[in-house]
């Protein structure tokens, strides 16, 4: 048998339908699409500027930005309407550090998430011999929740600055030419941004797996296990010394209310005694 065969006949697969590795792996498959959305995109937009004198226009102006979404470094030449003129301008903006931030989480998240689920599969009992491994994943799982959250967050704020830096009424109004009244600017096409709101959106679901996610690594803690056992300590304590107390139900019978009830009626020597009184009340006759 090869080791590919012995590996996957000593794993354990049906640890997936459990929550933990089952979340396990909707991290690493969100992981991909958030990074592959993000860090894959390339788009542009296309312009034209229409001169009073036509052979100074320009019909079809392209500019094309991709991730890491540096704009300021992103030029493109425009006419001026004056003469074969031409300037060179550049978008505005820089949202680099966000977009490379989001991407750098969502890699280290998919990595982290593949080690995970293999551990969870083939490795499960070292796992859980002792408490380092599960306290070592739920610390790492609280800090790629918080990452998640905060490069989301970071990304989505950046992605609105590309949207306004990109969008062709921004751009024709650093145009020289577009200033004028005379001359005719428009947009041909604006860029497609489906993809990069679909990459916050994954952003955010990732965030809301891996917080799911850490009571379930919480769960294998000895954190847990401890926890129960104080809480668990308190009950038996206090349902022993209630048996222990004074409500016992066999000393109730035997001498308690039973033998009251017995004292409350007449004795045998109290009835022995009034047959004695009318004799007595002869005798004085």
């Amino acid at each position: 048998m090869d080791p590919v065969s012995q590996l996957a006949s000593a794993g354990t697969f049906r640890v997936l339908k459990e929550p933990l590795a089952f979340l396990r792996a909707l991290e690493l498959l969100f992981a991909i699409f958030a990074f592959a959305t993000c860090g894959g995109y390339s788009g542009g937009l296309r312009l034209s500027v229409d001169c009073v004198n036509k052979t100074d226009s320009n019909l079809s102006i392209d500019i094309a930005f991709a991730y890491p979404f540096r704009l300021h470094q992103v030029t493109f030449e425009v006419p001026t309407c004056e003469g074969k003129e031409r300037e060179k301008l550049a978008l505005i903006g820089d949202s680099s550090s966000s977009a490379e931030f989001f991407v750098t989480v969502a890699v280290f998240a998919f990595l982290y998430s593949l080690a995970a689920t293999v551990v969870y599969i083939f490795f499960q009992n070292k796992y859980r011999e002792n408490n380092r491994g599960p306290l070592i994943d739920f610390i790492v799982t609280v800090v790629f929740s918080f990452l998640w959250l905060v490069g989301s967050s970071a990304w989505a704020k950046g992605l609105s600055d590309v949207k306004v830096a990109t969008d062709p009424k921004e751009v024709l109004l650093l145009m020289t030419a577009c200033k004028q009244s005379s001359n005719k600017c428009m947009a041909v096409h604006s860029p497609v941004m489906s993809s990069l709101n679909t990459s916050v959106v994954f952003g955010f679901l990732n965030f809301i797996l891996w917080a799911g996610n850490i009571w379930f690594v919480f769960k294998e803690t000895g954190w847990h296990s401890s926890g129960q056992r104080y809480l668990s300590d308190p009950m038996e304590k206090h349902s022993s010394s209630y048996n222990q107390g004074g409500y016992n139900q066999d000393s109730y019978g035997s001498g308690g209310g039973y033998s009251q009830q017995a004292s409350l009626g007449p004795s045998s020597d109290e009835f022995g005694q009034q047959p004695g009184g009318p004799a007595s009340f002869t005798n004085q006759i």
